[in-house]
């Protein structure tokens, strides 16, 4: 039998991670995360990490890895994570991998391999140009021309995944697409056990424009500040969602009331292609917090291991 790792998935904050912490209490282990904006340090707010106290001594990996001037990717993020796994279960415990991005999430449960080719700094630059002055849509016209059906699993305005298409074919000359469907032919030496929140969509979004709301009381602005002085380039954290809107607005390209609802529009957005992304996994079992407390939750994946 394949060792077993848990996945926990769904959309922003619909609750995985007090999931995955009650979770990981029950079986005594430890979780990874599964977050492209948690790795970076110094984002706390923006990133809703958790904090010490809601860890309640739980183990976490994947947080508080990379500075935020440092260059980081599904690759990377795969070549971390796959000793860390194999590390807990050495120790009889079952990995607990939780969050909600879905490229990292299927980089590990298909076992997706594809070149880490030395990043041309001069060609991102030039993509980054290219958005600034033409706008997203000119390199999302680019990706489609060279790999459509990587596009359509990402958003028009999700810079940083459209750049990264667009390296990989320039670096090799081959699509995402095409090392995706080579990599799924590698059997996983692993079984997991896929689980997804849902949650009432209007339900969602009240808490996501609540999360916004949050984030902006605890000093979000200012955490974003404090960065962008600090540091002079942002390979790929600046263009997280929550990030990039701020700096829009510390540019004054946005009006503060202009920023919050552009932050809590992306953010609605990006739940909904989280949903989306998810949905396409038939292995995938979905838990209706409307109608599940936390316990019977824990107790319907314990009992299905």
């Amino acid at each position: 039998m394949k060792p077993k790792v848990i996945v926990i998935g769904g959309p922003t904050a619909s609750g995985k991670s007090q999931l995955g912490i009650q979770l990981a209490k029950r079986l005594d282990t430890e979780i990874i995360s599964c977050d492209s904006m948690q790795v970076y340090k110094e984002m706390n707010i923006g990133t809703a990490k958790p904090t010490n106290q809601e860890m309640s001594g739980i183990k976490h990996y994947m947080i508080d890895v990379v500075a935020p001037n440092e260059e980081f990717n599904v690759v990377k993020y795969v070549q971390m994570v796959r000793p860390i796994i194999q590390e807990i279960l050495s120790r009889n415990k079952i990995p607990i991998i939780v969050g909600g991005t879905g490229m990292y999430v299927e980089a590990l449960i298909y076992n997706i391999e594809f070149s880490d080719s030395n990043i041309d700094n001069n060609y991102r630059k030039e993509l980054l140009e290219i958005s600034k002055k033409e706008g997203n849509e000119k390199l999302y016209e680019k990706l489609e021309q060279i790999d459509a059906e990587y596009a359509k699993k990402i958003h028009i305005n999700d810079t940083k995944r459209i750049i990264r298409g667009l390296e990989v074919y320039q670096q090799t000359g081959k699509t995402v697409t095409y090392y995706n469907s080579l990599s799924k032919l590698n059997e996983s030496p692993y079984d997991f056990y896929i689980f997804g929140i849902n949650i009432d969509r209007e339900k969602l979004y009240q808490g996501i424009n609540e999360r916004i709301d949050n984030m902006l009381n605890n000093g979000l602005v200012e955490e974003v500040r404090d960065i962008y002085n600090k540091y002079k380039q942002f390979p790929t954290a600046m263009q997280g969602l929550g990030y990039k809107e701020v700096v829009q607005y510390l540019k004054n390209e946005y009006s503060y009331e202009q920023m919050v609802e552009k932050l809590k529009m992306e953010t609605r957005r990006y739940a909904k292609r989280q949903l989306t992304w998810f949905r396409r996994y038939a292995n995938m079992i979905w838990f209706d917090k409307e109608k599940m407390s936390m316990n019977e939750m824990i107790d319907a994946i314990m009992s299905g291991l």
